[in-house]
C-alpha cells in the first residue's frame, strides 16, 4: 500500500525511509527526531541522516535548530489550507481523467477498496479504514495515468503528510461514515463515464476533508512526549497538520 519511489536498484533509499517515518506518522510534528537511533536503525553514520535531514528541511518537513537538534515541522493553518487547495484540484482532475478511461484496473481496485472499507467502517476499524483511504486516493492518481500528475501530487503528499492527517479525522465515527459515503460517491461518478461530474464529486469530498481537518486546528493541543513547545506556539502552529482529513 506505501507509495514510496525507489531508487533504479529498487532499492528505497534513506532519505525515502526518513520522510516515510514522518509523513506516516511514527514522528509527528513537534517531535525531536533522535539522529543516533536512526543511524543505528538504518545502519549508517549520522553523516547521511543530517543530509538527508537538510532536504526533508528543504521540503517543509522537519526544521533544524543549531545546538538544539532537528524537530518536525509544525504547519501554519493557512500551509494546511493551501496544500488542501491543491489536493482538491489535483485529485478532481485526476478523477475526471479516469472517469474517461472507462474499466481499467485502478477502477476495479477502487471497487475492491470501498467493500473493504464499508467492512472498517461498519466495525468502527479507524485504523484499518486510514490506510484503506491512503489506498484510495493513491489508486485513484494512478489511475488518471498521467505522470505529471502523479508526480507533482506526490511532492504535495510530501508536504502534507496526508496520511498522519487521515487517521485522527477518522477516528471521529461520523467523519469515518461520511467519508466512506463520500468515496462510494466518487466511484459511481467514475463508473458513469462523466468527467466533469466525477471531478465535481471528488473536489466536493476533498472539501468536506479539508473542513474536517481544520476544525479542531484553533483548540489548544497538549504537548507530546519529546517534543518542545515553539515560542508561545507562535503563529498558532497546529499540532493539527496532523488533523488527519481523509
Amino acid at each position: 500500500m506505501d507509495t514510496v519511489p525507489q531508487s533504479r536498484s529498487g532499492d528505497i533509499t534513506l532519505l525515502e525511509k526518513m520522510r516515510r517515518q514522518i509523513t506516516n506518522g511514527r514522528y509527528g510534528p513537534g517531535d525531536l527526531i533522535p539522529e543516533l537511533t536512526l543511524a543505528e536503525e538504518f545502519g549508517v553514520s549520522r553523516t547521511p541522516i543530517r543530509e538527508a535531514l537538510k532536504q526533508l528541511q528543504n521540503e517543509g518537513l522537519v526544521e533544524i535548530r543549531p545546538r538544539v537538534g532537528t524537530f518536525v515541522r509544525q504547519p501554519t493553518r493557512r500551509e494546511i489550507v493551501e496544500l488542501f487547495e491543491l489536493k482538491e484540484s489535483l485529485e478532481g482532475l485526476a478523477a475526471g481523467l479516469l472517469a474517461r478511461r472507462g474499466r481499467v484496473r485502478e477502477l476495479e481496485t477502487l471497487e475492491r477498496n470501498l467493500m473493504d472499507s464499508d467492512r472498517a467502517a461498519a466495525e468502527g476499524d479507524s485504523q484499518a479504514y486510514a490506510e484503506l483511504v491512503h489506498e484510495f486516493h493513491w489508486t485513484l492518481v494512478r489511475g488518471a495515468d498521467n505522470r505529471k500528475l502523479y508526480e507533482t501530487y506526490e511532492r504535495l503528499m510530501n508536504q502534507l503528510a496526508y496520511h498522519r492527517i487521515v487517521v485522527n479525522t477518522v477516528a471521529r465515527p461520523e467523519r469515518l461514515k461520511a467519508s466512506d459515503n463520500e468515496h462510494h460517491s466518487v466511484v459511481e461518478a467514475i463508473k458513469s463515464k462523466d468527467a466533469l461530474d466525477a471531478e465535481f464529486t471528488m473536489r466536493n469530498h476533498v472539501r468536506a476533508s479539508s473542513q474536517a481537518a481544520l476544525r479542531p486546528i484553533d483548540e489548544p493541543q497538549p504537548a507530546r512526549p519529546g517534543s518542545i513547545d515553539d515560542d508561545a506556539q507562535e503563529n498558532r502552529r497546529v499540532e493539527g497538520g496532523e488533523l488527519r482529513a481523509c
